[in-house]
């Protein structure tokens, strides 16, 4: 404690005011930055924006009492249930004991005493899950599965934690994907063709680049039994497990799909009921997305739209005759009878003629036009005649991969097959992509080589290079901005968008003189990492004659870039966006549910308020109470409406936090921005604050942004875990930012796991 008495005893560093005006922001021993310049860092960080902005934030979701129905054996699974709802947990004998009360706990109530009255619960109050370990060799039990609201099936692995936190935050509502899918500009999902998903695990990372969601064919699952041969239609709790497997090895949404014999699947037509049975258990089990044909009866599509929860239902049609055609009163009836119990319609049926192709095209047109608040609509025409209607489709297309062992329907085409075409149609055409860094982070983040992989993987035909920006000037930068073949880069470090635009000419007269179009989260934390670029929209981003530097950019890709062809085309304007503060939320949600986070109170460490811009975003996006500071000084503007704000400048204040009156008095997350040579200060307050006893969960978050050296990264995780804090570091928020570059650059979704896979693990 003298130590950190010591550490504390300085006062924050104050901004340095140059001759011109502008502030530079000092290190933490108040020494100014040598690297950073007015290009990089601007006066001050701008207004936190209010909640009305927070659009790709969590949502609050369902807030009632979740209750966890456990096996009497399996009692850990509610102390984990506690700690990834960051809730304190209580125990009852029988819901009729839940009470108003109750509200902010987790319940658990014993299996064998949840049955007397599962039934009789207060369906407005509480939300029942039955969790059950398939490890003790048993299915779930009938009743409870049948009753409960939801299901969790587990086994005890790794990625307990993980899975489960995905599980919850789904389910009561708190991060559902779909309205951000339904936003970009293409969607694609690839179908699980094997009979076993354990065959598919192994290639998983590589087969679900360029892919938004997985599907997993039900129908063509085989269940081995006793005698060596197989069900004729998988149980439920076989399916349930390979549900679970899929869901443990990767974050993207499942579509749940029953394909019955006459559309091509193997699934029995004899009893509809079935259909019901399984689809609704994949509501159960909180499958994101359920595939319902159409020609099931009206009573069970309606029951299982009424009780999707948070689940997206999918209405199917297929017809493999050939007789179908679009310009039919019968083709317009099959959509308006699939859009009165779906989230989203799927027509898919084979045709004769490559014309019938602009027959759908017309089709989808005419539908999008009477229906402008319909649900999405996915159609395609399968076998090779109706391939090319596959690249029109921008809604959930199925797409196929060289590694899957049979393809789902007749003339599927994988991402890359579907992206040559666009390319060759015109459709895609090659830009140049930037990576801009400066010269500090040169060898630090070499993402070159892997961009270039995704885009290999992903048949996409852009050039990517590295390039580095001269220090304190935006010439360079506006050199590589205003080419007609530019498609977007990513900034590393970020750079200041104010400062930026005021000192280039270029940027500034964009927009007829307001500059680039700054996205909320770049208007809101004052840095950007992204630069988008939109063309063919009504924008009227104009471009000037090209600066260009008095020397050529410095590339390091290897590879020769395209011949500069300045000035960008007409109606192209340029987004600047902040991608970094998606890594820290997504990192940071990882293991526990967003609402771990929500009435909670957190402790930043930086060396500027630059550093600290994006963190505070992410953390009032998880609805964070109160945030305490070390080695900055948070300017007015950024703190307007930022949660309430505490530097840490005496032992008393440190004290205060560390002795709160309650749990969420308590810091529960601890974000270090510091530079590695800072990692004593930041080893002394995880001691400090992980010591603090505890009533409610005990884990606690700690994020190391900084990276730096590996061996000074790992002592603080370990010191990090010896406190009680689980441990996460700047290669998971740099992962999870190139995902979220990529969507933003291209379009195209590639997993975390899938860049994780490609850099074996390290920071690229």
């Amino acid at each position: 404690m003298a130590a950190v008495q010591q550490l504390l005893a300085s006062p924050s560093p104050s901004p340095v005011t140059r001759s011109n005006g502008t502030n530079v922001t000092n290190g933490f021993n108040g020494a100014p930055d040598p690297i950073r310049m007015d290009i990089d860092r601007p006066s001050q960080s701008p207004v936190t924006a209010p909640e009305r902005v927070y659009r790709d934030a969590p949502k609050q979701g369902d807030t009632r009492i979740v209750v966890i129905m456990y096996d009497r054996s399996q009692e850990a699974i509610l102390s984990i249930f506690a700690e990834v709802l960051g809730q304190p947990l209580r125990l009852k004998q029988g819901f009729g004991e839940i009470t108003a009360d109750d509200r902010g706990y987790v319940v658990g109530i014993c299996a064998s005493e949840a049955k007397a009255d599962l039934e009789r619960r207060h369906t407005e109050l509480v939300v029942a899950v039955n969790a059950h370990c398939v490890d003790l060799g048993m299915p779930p039990d009938l009743y409870l599965s049948a009753h409960c609201d939801y299901e969790f099936l587990y086994t005890h692995s790794p990625f307990l934690r993980r899975y489960l936190a995905r599980f919850t935050s789904f389910i009561l509502g708190q991060i559902v994907h779909h309205d951000e899918l339904m936003a970009k500009p293409r969607t694609f999902f690839i179908s699980t063709t094997f009979p076993n998903v354990l065959a598919a695990l192994p290639n998983l990372d590589i087969l679900t680049v360029g892919a938004d969601a997985v599907e997993i064919r039900v129908d063509l699952l085989r269940e081995p039994l006793e005698d060596g041969s197989f069900s004729n239609v998988p149980s439920l709790s076989y399916v349930g497990q390979q549900v679970m497997l899929l869901r443990q090895r990767t974050e993207l949404p499942i579509i749940f799909t029953t394909r019955c014999t006459n559309e091509n699947g193997r699934f029995p037509m004899d009893n509809p009921e079935l259909y019901y049975e399984y689809l609704y258990r994949a509501i159960q089990w909180g499958v994101e997305y359920i595939d319902v044909e159409l020609w099931l009866p009206e009573d069970i599509r309606r029951r299982l739209y009424e009780r999707k929860g948070n689940s997206r239902i999918t209405s199917a049609f297929h017809d493999f005759s050939g007789t179908f055609k679009w310009p039919s009163a019968y083709a317009q009836d099959v959509y308006y009878r699939s859009t009165k119990y779906a989230d989203m319609v799927r027509m898919m049926v084979i045709i004769n003629d490559h014309n019938e192709n602009f027959e759908l095209e017309y089709f989808r047109s005419k539908m999008k036009s009477e229906n402008p608040n319909g649900p999405p609509l996915c159609a395609v025409n399968m076998g090779e005649a109706g391939q090319f209607s596959r690249l029109l489709n921008k809604v959930f297309t199925p797409i196929t991969h060289p590694l899957l062992p049979i393809i789902a329907a007749p003339g599927q085409m994988s991402t890359a097959e579907i992206h040559a075409a666009l390319s060759l149609l015109g459709q895609l055409p090659k830009k140049s992509l930037y990576g801009i860094s400066s010269s500090a982070h040169r060898n630090s983040t070499p993402r070159a080589p892997f961009y270039e992989k995704c885009f290999n993987e992903l048949g996409l035909p852009h050039q990517f290079s590295f390039v580095e920006r001269l220090p304190g000037s935006p010439a360079n930068i506006e050199a590589w901005c205003n080419q007609r073949q530019f498609g977007g880069a990513y900034v590393e470090p970020g750079i200041s968008a104010q400062n930026l635009t005021k000192h280039s000419a270029f940027f500034s007269t964009l927009n007829n003189g307001t500059g680039p179009t700054l996205t909320e989260a770049a208007r809101a934390i004052g840095i950007i990492d992204t630069i988008v670029v939109k063309s063919g929209s009504s924008s009227t981003a104009t471009s000037t004659p090209p600066s260009m530097p008095s020397s050529p950019p410095k590339r390091y890709s290897g590879s020769f870039g395209p011949v500069f062809q300045p000035g960008l085309p007409p109606n192209t304007s340029l987004i600047f966006d902040n991608a970094g503060w998606k890594g820290i939320l997504s990192t940071l949600t990882r293991d526990l549910a967003p609402s771990a986070y929500s009435g909670r109170s957190a402790v930043v460490l930086a060396s500027s308020s630059d550093d600290a811009a994006p963190v505070y975003f992410a953390l009032k996006a998880l609805k964070i109470s109160k945030i305490y500071t070390v080695g900055f000084r948070t300017p007015s503007a950024l703190a307007r409406n930022a949660p309430p704000i505490e530097p840490f400048i005496s032992m008393e204040s440190l004290q205060r936090a560390r002795s709160g009156s309650s749990d969420t008095a308590s810091p529960f997350v601890i974000v270090s921005a510091l530079a590695p040579e800072k990692s004593n200060l930041v080893g002394m307050l995880l001691r400090v604050f992980g010591a603090a006893g505890l009533t409610g969960p005990k884990r606690k978050v700690f994020l190391d942004l900084a990276g730096g050296a590996a061996l000074q990264s790992g002592d603080l995780a370990i010191a990090a875990e010896k406190s009680g804090f689980t441990a996460f570091g700047a290669a998971d928020v740099s992962a999870f930012t190139t995902v979220e570059s990529l969507r933003l650059l291209v379009g195209q979704n590639v997993p975390y796991s899938f860049v994780r896979f490609a850099g074996g693990r390290s920071l690229f």
